[in-house]
């Protein structure tokens, strides 16, 4: 549980973070170029926690597949389509 609530205060800081970017884009009369860089530079630092957290839950075996369609919760649904063998080389002299 902790793990997950670390994920969505990440993801609301990236948010945070996008929308200060676009504030300091459209408003700021001040040194915009250098706040919109560090806002970017934050949303990147960020993300790239994000990325690595959920990398990380998914590693450690926290975080998991709920969906229907997943073939290892359902494999008793999971279509198994046979291949058909290639044709055999005819025997035909030349």
């Amino acid at each position: 549980m902790l793990l997950k609530t670390i994920i969505v205060v990440l993801f609301i800081a990236v948010l945070i973070s996008l929308f200060s970017g676009l504030n300091f884009l459209v408003k700021d009369l001040g040194n915009s170029k250098r706040r919109l860089l560090v806002a970017l530079g934050t949303r990147i630092t960020l993300a790239a926690l994000l990325l690595g957290t959920i990398g990380y839950g998914l590693y450690s075996g926290q975080l998991g597949s709920a969906a229907p369609w997943d073939r290892k919760l359902h494999p008793e649904s999971a279509k198994v389509i046979p291949q058909s063998a290639p044709p055999a080389p005819s025997a035909q002299p030349e």
